[in-house]
């Protein structure tokens, strides 16, 4: 994965977890994140990998913010190694270049945020993967300013 900048453009941040991947969008300048999309997991067939390929090239992506789970010690553990693969399975599959962000705790704040707002049960969870992703995308695109 490269670390390079592309420049102006759209970056689609993802949020992977076990059985669903969370995606969120950026305007062109990077300037905010939005939620877009809850894309069913599918380790077995990646059937994911190529929705959000059809994504990229759907909103003209640059490139992908793929948050990194890593645990309070700053380490990685299984859920960081399942992003990790299914990193190097979106390199393979998009023109864009593919960058790693910490999301330690982004689910758990934003199921707060959520809880705070009303949201709960099925409802929460439907739109819980979609708000990590937001949050992870913008975490990035304001460390880059």
């Amino acid at each position: 994965m490269t670390q390079a900048d592309p420049g102006r453009g759209r970056r689609l941040g993802i949020d992977v977890g076990s059985v669903r991947v969370g995606v969120a969008l950026s305007d062109p300048d990077g300037i905010i994140a939005t939620p877009l999309v809850t894309v069913p997991r599918d380790v077995e067939h990646g059937s994911d990998v190529r929705t959000i390929a059809h994504l990229v090239a759907e909103h003209d992506v640059v490139q992908v913010v793929l948050g990194l789970p890593r645990t309070l010690a700053n380490r990685e553990g299984p859920a960081a190694e399942a992003a990790r693969v299914f990193g190097e399975a979106l390199t393979g599959a998009l023109a864009v270049p593919v960058v790693y962000s910490d999301e330690r705790l982004t689910t758990v704040v934003a199921t707060q945020q959520l809880r705070s707002r009303g949201v709960k049960g099925r409802r929460q969870r439907a739109v819980v993967d979609q708000a990590a992703a937001v949050a992870i995308l913008q975490g990035w695109l304001d460390s880059r300013r």
